[in-house]
């Protein structure tokens, strides 16, 4: 009897820890190094992943946006899925904002770290942090949609897609069926190629995690530890308390529970990868199959979520900030904290769907709040591991998103037994 895909992930991320811990960064088979062994095979896994990313929601957003439109859909499904995303990054923010004021990581009686450019660093790039916010929605609208793909820029193909789909709705006569005809080919195509990359996920986890393991080892967190646990408890709130009472009660979910045994395999891929927009096929893939979703939804949600949503990047941004401004010993008033939540939903909307991303969005806020840019150096201690688990976060977070709305549309078979 096969093993089910999200196992095999379980024993691949299981045996990268022992292999990761025993070869470490020195260890050699036949003169070769097992991190360039590992290496190797999770960034051939990345790759593939990566390769179909882009026209894989290009197409996804096209079809479902013309297929909702005729339908006459487009309007009410756009307007919940946004007010979603809107809704639980505020909360997933709110709470980081709450855990790091009661437990306060930053707040030492050692002196600050020393910095560089500590001195008059908020005069020298106070006005960088308006037009860099700004720049997230500039992005939106890409000048060249060819170059936004090329570049992996899935804010403004996604905005491209959104108007293609939605103004292929408004031609009719033979252009509207070959265009529908030519895009759900290519959505078809691009399902297809996941499945077959999919099947050698397992192996991809396992390269991932075993080169992070040998190269970063199990470091002591040292001072930053409390703020580990910070992020890592709120974030714990937001996936186990607020995604699973959503299920429950917006979304009529009898048993939230089954929601988390439907995603597995993307929430473990999310994990290793720390890529919600590699994680994508995955994704979809356990909400159409897993999870009793339909296409019509997941096309839709999951791939504008990939890129907007993202409870957990934004809620580490809060804390990340606040936690620098403590160990500064910089007092925040309510204001400032108010501009800090409002900078960390704004950025996190543009912040790519890739490992780290989110650290450039950290970089806005505390050039904002008059605090050194260069202070970023020192979660790199710990944000390997915080990253896998927010995008961990933001997918299921966009899965749930999915799963509610497709209940309000009337969907019959979402999360009704255990289907898989």
């Amino acid at each position: 009897m096969r093993l089910a895909l999200h196992w095999q992930i379980l024993i691949a991320l299981l045996l990268a820890v022992v292999m990761g811990t025993w070869s470490g960064e020195e260890g050699t088979i036949l003169g070769v190094h097992w991190l360039a062994v590992y290496t190797f095979i999770g960034t051939l896994f990345l790759n593939a992943l990566k390769m179909i990313v882009v026209p894989l929601v290009v197409s996804a957003i096209i079809t479902g946006v013309s297929g909702i439109g005729s339908n006459g859909g487009f309007g009410r499904l756009g307007l919940k899925t946004i007010s979603y995303y809107l809704f639980t990054s505020f909360i997933a923010v709110i709470i980081g904002l709450t855990m790091v004021n009661i437990i306060q990581p930053g707040v030492s009686d050692q002196p600050p770290p020393q910095l560089e450019s500590q001195e008059h660093i908020s005069e020298v790039i106070e006005g960088r942090s308006a037009g860099d916010a700004v720049d997230v929605f500039l992005r939106m609208i890409p000048t060249n949609v060819v170059e936004a793909a090329a570049e992996g820029q899935m804010l403004g193909l996604i905005f491209f897609s959104l108007l293609f789909g939605f103004f292929m709705t408004q031609i009719k006569g033979a252009a509207q069926e070959t265009l529908q005809n030519f895009w759900q080919g290519v959505f078809d195509v691009m399902m297809l190629m996941t499945g077959l990359i999919m099947k050698f996920a397992p192996i991809g986890v396992f390269g991932l995690v075993a080169s992070s393991v040998a190269k970063n080892g199990f470091a002591q967190f040292d001072n930053l530890a409390l703020f580990f646990v910070t992020v890592v408890s709120a974030l714990l709130i937001h996936f186990a308390v607020v995604m699973p009472m959503i299920l429950r009660f917006i979304g009529g979910v009898k048993n939230p529970w089954l929601h988390y045994q439907a995603m597995l395999p993307a929430l473990l891929t999310a994990f290793s990868t720390s890529s919600s927009s590699s994680t994508l096929p995955v994704t979809m893939n356990s909400l159409e199959h897993r999870a009793g979703v339909s296409n019509r939804v997941t096309s839709f949600v999951l791939p504008l979520g990939a890129t907007i949503n993202m409870d957990g990047t934004a809620l580490y941004e809060c804390v990340a900030a606040i936690f620098i401004a403590q160990l500064f010993g910089v007092p925040l008033d309510l204001s400032t904290q108010v501009l800090i939540v409002f900078i960390a939903l704004t950025t996190s909307i543009g912040v790519a769907g890739i490992p780290s991303a989110s650290l450039v969005a950290i970089s806005i806020i505390l050039v904002a709040v008059g605090l050194p840019a260069e202070a970023i150096g020192l979660l790199m201690v710990v944000d390997r591991l915080l990253d896998m688990m927010r995008t961990t976060v933001n997918v299921f977070s966009d899965s749930v998103g999915a799963a509610v709305i497709a209940k309000s549309e009337g969907e019959k078979h979402v999360l009704v037994s255990k289907i898989f």
